[in-house]
């Protein structure tokens, strides 16, 4: 397989993945902040939460149209440029994706339409069901998604069969409570409700620069700050049970995201800044915690964070046992009767993936020499620099938004959101959760390289045997419908906030002793 067409492959579905993944933790955010706001309405009674609720749901809508548009074309990508990943671990790779399409891409589409058209003619409790039930779709599409790839970086519950030569499914349970998916999936969700929280707080902190809507804004702020803070709080914690699922599956990506060559005395200690030296196999200038890498890692004083260097030897010694079982199985292709084979393969079998590596360097892995052996275990060691960078500007905004979203607390109790400066700090941040999203997304996927699914099959074999000019016409043509659909997006939303949150119907007659504002029907800014 030519190189360049990997290379080229891997970065049209990275940006098709990081554009869709642009709309998705707004989606996931949004849908439950609405459900909280609309909870509100239906406990109170008061028709300004009901306005709130359809303004922050128009601005749902957009992003979630473009959040589905975009999602269609991966899946679709699996087939044309990924074919033999397609084929080798579609039995499990697949089933995932199935299941997010019938059980939560439906129950969104189902529910959707109701939950923008239904305001007049369902009570207020069977809206709000309808509501919880597209975020509970919008979530459970992710939870389907992420079980996927966490199961690309954990591959449990399957197993090689020489006699199909492709992956299986041996317990979906497994699959399905994947340790790492699980991880995955309460990390990003929650990433997801910060992004939407600072979305809230940045849209109603300029209305409040502006003195336009300000009933909504204050009390949009209010809500997503408390929400933002729970969120915030979440990602830093589960991302450290994040960092503790890479211990037993990933440690090469551990090991390069603390840029640690050697294995250290334990308990490791975590370098919070540093510049890693591929050349010297070390950090100029590292800032070390110590301790707290063994405690995250290992959740012990005593546990071993074993360095890149140490990692590649055992890589050695895994391609050299994945060599005995590549032979197997190339015996059991004229023999499947052969019980001598059967019996080296299941010995061995682990690690026929790690004996695949030698196909980038020789056609033949039993006719590797050990320097082709140990160039292939060095293969596994990903773009340190990139990752000890990416997870540090990702860690820091993490707590950055924790320090935000305590102050906004603060503020909504002490000050009312009456600080302008923290309103422009709050408009200024806008784009940062999104940063963060995007560096966290390319640390789990750089990390895994060389691997489609870790320890099982390498990048360079999944893909499909496509020419350089017919990868770079679609990447060409992804970017040129992708802008102009960025641009239609951008507009639209800028134009839906420009609006406000006004209300074309005429207004129930106010209760007695109700306010003009708390209604919250007028086209003018509420002061």
């Amino acid at each position: 397989m030519d190189m360049a067409v990997v290379e080229l492959g891997r970065l049209q579905f990275a940006l098709t993945a990081m554009y869709h993944f642009l709309f998705v933790p707004l989606t996931l955010g949004l849908s439950f902040l609405l459900v909280i706001m609309e909870s509100i309405y239906v406990m109170t009674g008061r028709e300004i939460w009901r306005t709130i609720t359809r303004f922050w749901g128009k601005l749902f809508g957009i992003n979630f149209v473009l959040g589905v548009a975009t999602g269609i074309t991966m899946e679709f990508e699996f087939g044309t440029n990924w074919a033999y990943y397609a084929h080798y671990v579609g039995d499990i790779f697949g089933a995932p994706l199935a299941i997010e399409g019938l059980m939560a891409f439906f129950l969104e589409a189902t529910f959707v339409g109701l939950m923008f058209f239904g305001w007049d003619r369902l009570s207020k409790v069977a809206h709000l069901a309808v509501t919880f039930l597209v975020a509970l779709g919008s979530n459970l599409s992710a939870l389907w998604i992420l079980i996927a790839n966490g199961w690309m970086q954990n591959p449990v519950g399957a197993r090689f069969n020489p006699e199909t030569m492709r992956m299986e499914v041996t317990d979906f349970y497994s699959v399905l409570f994947n340790p790492v998916a699980q991880a995955k999936f309460v990390h990003t969700v929650s990433a997801g409700y910060v992004a939407a929280s600072v979305f809230v707080m940045g849209v109603s902190a300029w209305y409040l620069l502006k003195g336009k809507w300000t009933n909504v804004a204050r009390r949009s702020m209010m809500v997503a700050s408390a929400f933002g803070l729970a969120a915030s709080l979440s990602v830093v914690v589960l991302g450290d049970e994040s960092g503790y699922a890479l211990t037993d599956n990933q440690k090469m990506k551990l090991a390069a995201i603390e840029a640690m060559w050697h294995t250290e005395e334990a308990p490791a200690g975590l370098s919070i800044f540093g510049i890693p030296d591929l050349e010297a196999q070390k950090t100029h200038y590292e800032v070390k915690i110590p301790y707290v890498l063994g405690l995250i890692s290992t959740r012990s004083l005593t546990g071993e964070v074993m360095g890149i260097n140490e990692l590649v030897l055992k890589a050695d010694e895994r391609i050299r046992s994945g060599i005995i079982a590549y032979d197997a199985v190339e015996k059991l292709k004229v023999n499947r009767t052969d019980m001598a084979a059967r019996e080296q393969f299941e010995r061995h079998k682990a690690d026929l993936g790690y004996a695949m590596l030698l196909k980038r360097h020789v056609a033949d892995p039993r006719a590797a020499t050990d320097q082709q052996i140990m160039q292939a275990a060095k293969d596994t060691i990903p773009n340190v620099p990139v990752m000890f960078w990416l997870f540090r500007i990702m860690a820091g905004l993490g707590f950055f938004f924790i320090a935000f979203f305590a102050m906004a607390f603060w503020c909504a109790s002490a000050c009312q959101f009456n600080k302008r400066w923290f309103l422009k700090i709050a408009v200024a941040i806008m784009p940062l959760p999104w940063i963060a999203i995007e560096f966290g997304w390319m640390l789990a996927e750089i990390g895994r390289q060389p691997w489609a699914v870790e320890g099982v099959l390498p990048t360079f074999l999944a893909a499909s045997s496509l020419t350089m000019g017919q990868i770079w016409a679609t990447i060409i043509g992804f970017t040129l419908l992708y802008g102009a659909l960025a641009l239609i997006e951008v507009r639209l939303m800028i134009a839906m906030i420009r609006k406000g949150p006004v209300e074309h119907h005429e207004p129930a007659p106010a209760a007695s002793g109700s306010s003009y504002a708390d209604r919250g029907y007028t086209a003018m800014p509420a002061e």
